[in-house]
């Protein structure tokens, strides 16, 4: 049985894997060529993005040992 300290080190692990994908170019490239009509989709994606993954790892960081 694995111990909640490990647990979370997995969960940081997978967190960081998914900040790199959300963050990784061909995919910051896709989003900045969707097609628009009077704004670029970048700054709100990245900004989504961004509030994703700190919003994640403060839900990881605070989540109750006990639980």
């Amino acid at each position: 049985m694995k111990s909640s300290g490990s647990r979370k080190l997995e969960r940081l692990i997978a967190l960081l894997a998914v900040a790199i994908l959300l963050f990784s170019p061909p995919l910051i490239i896709m989003v900045d060529r969707l097609p628009s009509l009077s704004m670029s989709w970048l700054p709100l994606y990245l900004f989504i993005a961004w509030g994703t993954v700190i919003g994640l790892t403060a839900w990881l960081m605070e989540q109750r040992s006990g639980r």
